[in-house]
């Protein structure tokens, strides 16, 4: 069945979409956010809880690739999760470090005006990574958006640890740079 199938199913408010979405995407959400949470019990709830904000979303919303619509809301979901399971402590995580790694490159949260800024932020981040070559927009989404560590990307490209810590540390350069000239980080 195809996406877009499926998001006709949605829109005709018909259950079987929950069922087919599970089926073409459910090992690709739990991947998701079982690289976030590490705990397979939480990454199934929160593939479960996609399920339903997918129900919600769709309609109105039509999303343009339906595997990455899925991703993002499990992902999201998953960070929340982490969060509530993870206030209390703080460090060692892989979020932790991701974060803190981007904290450089990033405009403080206070800073950004709302909504519309955050989006056109992330637009600008989408088109930095475009702009990239196929390698290290990999690596750099792997990082960053999947949470994959180092050594799993390491392992999957066939490189040296410290050759994908050096290709990250550059990357984040070049996006701090384009933000600059974005006008999203001041210096």
């Amino acid at each position: 069945m195809t996406d877009e199938q499926i998001i006709g199913m949605y829109y005709d408010r018909r259950e079987e979409a929950i069922k087919e979405t599970e089926t073409r995407y459910g090992k690709y959400c739990l991947r998701v956010a079982d690289a976030i949470l590490k705990n397979r019990e939480d990454a199934e709830e929160c593939v479960n809880d996609t399920w339903l904000r997918a129900w919600n979303a769709i309609p109105p919303a039509y999303p343009k690739c339906l595997r990455m619509f899925l991703a993002r809301i499990t992902r999201n979901l998953s960070f929340n999760r982490y969060q509530l399971k993870h206030t209390a402590k703080r460090g060692g995580g892989e979020i932790e470090a991701v974060l803190e790694e981007l904290e450089e490159c990033v405009a403080d949260s206070a800073d950004i005006e709302g909504q519309i800024m955050a989006k056109e932020l992330g637009q600008s981040i989408t088109h930095f990574v475009y702009g990239l070559s196929e390698r290290e927009g990999n690596v750099f989404v792997r990082r960053y958006f999947f949470m994959e560590g180092v050594a799993e990307i390491a392992k999957k490209y066939g490189l040296k640890e410290n050759h994908v810590s050096v290709i990250l540390s550059r990357t984040r350069k070049a996006l701090k740079e384009h933000l600059k000239k974005e006008g999203y980080v001041c210096e």
